[in-house]
């Protein structure tokens, strides 16, 4: 971490807390980090509204400069759904942080991996694309077919090709997203769009 430029922080929220806030001052830092209350626990804070999950993050690493990206995609589909610039298929991702620089550098990053980033403003703002709002994984990821099985379902989560969706459908979703109801990412979210939840 002391040897890099830019550092992207991947692990499950409730491990934000375990990061190297020395070795990552100064650094910019993408955090992918969703909050899912059924896994990480209950952050108080963050379920009174009165900071986001990124800036918690933040608040951490306060040395680094926190940028909020590639939260929403999973995994499978960041990897294959990444299109050179100029591609017609090419998706775009939202951002959002309070350093200048560091967005512009986060940005950079995000296109040269293959997405367009979108910026949606501060950290404050960066609820709009956390888990369980309009913009986060869902749009990315094509229906299945009904009645696969459990097996059939693994397949196609590790292969099924994802959907693309345009910066300005990044900013329609993430401009439709409330702060209202539960906050965090819930399994819930996937019931009923996906088989065997």
């Amino acid at each position: 971490a002391r040897e890099a430029d830019l550092i992207v922080a991947a692990v499950q929220f409730r491990h934000h807390d375990k990061l190297p806030a020395e070795a990552l001052a100064g650094k910019t830092v993408i955090d992918t980090m969703n909050y899912f209350p059924e896994f990480d626990g209950t952050f108080t804070e963050l379920d009174e509204r009165s900071i986001t999950s990124s800036e918690l993050v933040q608040r951490h690493l306060a040395g680094a400069h926190v940028v909020k990206a590639l939260n929403n995609l999973d995994s499978v589909r960041l990897f294959t759904t990444a299109r050179p610039a100029g591609d017609a298929q090419r998706s775009a991702v939202a951002l959002s942080g309070d350093d200048t620089g560091a967005k512009q550098q986060a940005a950079e990053f995000i296109a040269a991996i293959g997405y367009d980033p979108v910026e949606i403003g501060s950290l404050a703002e960066s609820w709009r694309q956390e888990a369980g709002t309009p913009v986060n994984v869902l749009p990315y990821l094509p229906i299945p077919a009904d009645g696969l099985s459990d097996e059939e379902y693994k397949t196609w989560w590790a292969t099924a090709s994802g959907n693309y969706v345009t910066a300005d459908r990044v900013k329609e979703l993430t401009g439709q997203a409330e702060r209202t109801g539960r906050v965090g990412g819930s399994t819930k979210d996937w019931v009923g769009r996906f088989p065997g939840l």
